[in-house]
């Protein structure tokens, strides 16, 4: 490394910093000030997972907030609501009205949903780059049971399909809110009229679907029988299960740091894996599966690649998806990685997750050539990752064609991550 780029890193590496600094509210850190005022599920991870070698504390603090959100079920919600901005977002507490549910916990409103479960993972990234020992022991005891609730209930309320995948039962617990995966899923549901983000009454949209399943999700009581049986929005995401087996691995690992037995957590690793070979594979990709239809989605997204992070999928698989990433998705863009596939008809560079380059999947498939030794791939993603930040700033996600800024400025995630590359 040459003096101008060391300068540069150092530079880039204090501007994150202050940007999580900025966001944080002093128990949480939120995604952007404004538009999004509360604490996220997913985003939390990714923040702890930034901050491990940084501010390691702070990632303690920042997780052991979000496990005071989980309800007695194990679900982890996506959202936990700061009390002080209340309704400033929507849908906000009024449409999730957890706190009529005993299952939410109590004196802290949450969403009703769920997201992919990083959170294993996040723990054991604070546990490996911790700078004392004693003290990361005693946060992984103190995190423990939240995890192990968590992989409970997907294990028990969401494998609806009853072949070991979890299902997600509406968008917004996938991670990819707006992807064309969910097109189709949608498209089924009755027509509906709602006003969505507070905007005046308009003609049927996703949006609105959005808000009517989480109604009646929210009516239902937030019942797993109800899941199983009559909710009309369920599908089995290779990403989520991805993330969901990368953490049974976690889970593995820190099993054997606080003396608990490990084999639960890889035999929940392999029972996921050999479900997403069985039922998600299909001519060389990984693809959603909608459990209402009964067919595979066949849309390739970003998602069709989250079971790179499993250390333990077959090396023909593993080959077969570089090969697919770095010919669709890395060769027609010039800043990956696209949140779609660019020959896709549903492919749209200026909406969220119909197109966009996003930090956080940056992460998740470098993170996943981390895992399988794919050196040019690794060193890909994190080269035209950081070129993204340095060029456009730590924006929430870039268009993949020029690489400009587009959503929220100083997003979070996007700053914790690019601290965690720039570790590397």
């Amino acid at each position: 490394m040459d003096a101008r780029s060391a300068l540069d890193d150092t530079a880039l590496e204090q501007a994150a910093l202050d940007v999580l600094d900025a966001n944080w509210t002093g128990s949480a850190t939120v995604p952007a000030v404004g538009r999004y005022p509360h604490q996220w599920s997913l985003d939390s991870a990714f923040v702890a997972i930034g901050l491990a070698r940084r501010r390691w504390s702070r990632a303690c603090a920042e997780l052991l907030s979000l496990f005071g959100g989980q309800w007695s079920t194990g679900m982890l919600p996506h959202i936990v609501f700061d009390r002080s901005t209340g309704e400033a977002y929507y849908p906000g507490p009024s449409l999730w009205r957890s706190a009529d549910c005993a299952a939410a916990p109590h004196g802290t409103i949450t969403s009703g949903l769920t997201q992919p479960p990083l959170q294993a993972c996040a723990v054991w990234w604070i546990w490996r780059y911790a700078p004392d020992r004693d003290a990361a022991l005693a946060f992984v005891r103190r995190a423990w049971p939240s995890l192990v609730a968590q992989h409970d209930y997907l294990a028990s309320a969401r494998d609806l399909g009853g072949d070991g995948l979890a299902a997600i039962v509406h968008p917004w617990e996938s991670g990819l809110d707006d992807s064309p995966v969910w097109d189709a899923p949608l498209a089924a549901l009755p027509l509906v009229r709602y006003a969505y983000a507070l905007e005046e009454w308009r003609s049927d949209s996703h949006h609105d679907r959005y808000v009517w399943l989480a109604m009646r999700y929210r009516d239902s009581g937030y019942g797993a029988g109800y899941l199983r049986d009559e909710h009309p929005f369920a599908v089995e995401d290779p990403l989520f299960n991805g993330i969901w087996l990368a953490s049974c691995v976690a889970l593995a690992g820190l099993a054997d740091a606080i003396g608990a037995d490990r084999a639960p957590f890889r035999e929940a690793a392999d029972r996921i894996r050999r479900a997403l070979l069985d039922r998600l594979w299909d001519d060389g990709a990984f693809y959603a599966r909608d459990l209402r239809a009964g067919r595979l989605i066949p849309v390739c997204s970003v998602g069709c690649f989250g079971p790179l992070l499993d250390p333990g999928m077959p090396a023909p698989v593993v080959a077969v998806l570089a090969e697919l990433l770095e010919s669709r998705f890395l060769g027609p863009s010039g800043y990956p990685v696209p949140s779609c596939e660019v020959r896709a008809l549903e492919f749209d560079r200026s909406t969220y997750w119909r197109g966009p380059s996003w930090v956080n999947t940056n992460w998740l498939l470098w993170r996943g050539a981390v895992v399988h030794g794919l050196d040019d791939l690794r060193a890909s993603l994190a080269a035209s990752t950081l070129r993204l930040v340095r060029q456009a700033g730590f924006r929430e996600c870039f268009d993949p064609f020029d690489g400009m800024g587009r959503g929220c400025r100083d997003f979070s995630w996007s700053a914790a991550l690019t601290l965690d590359l720039l570790a590397r």
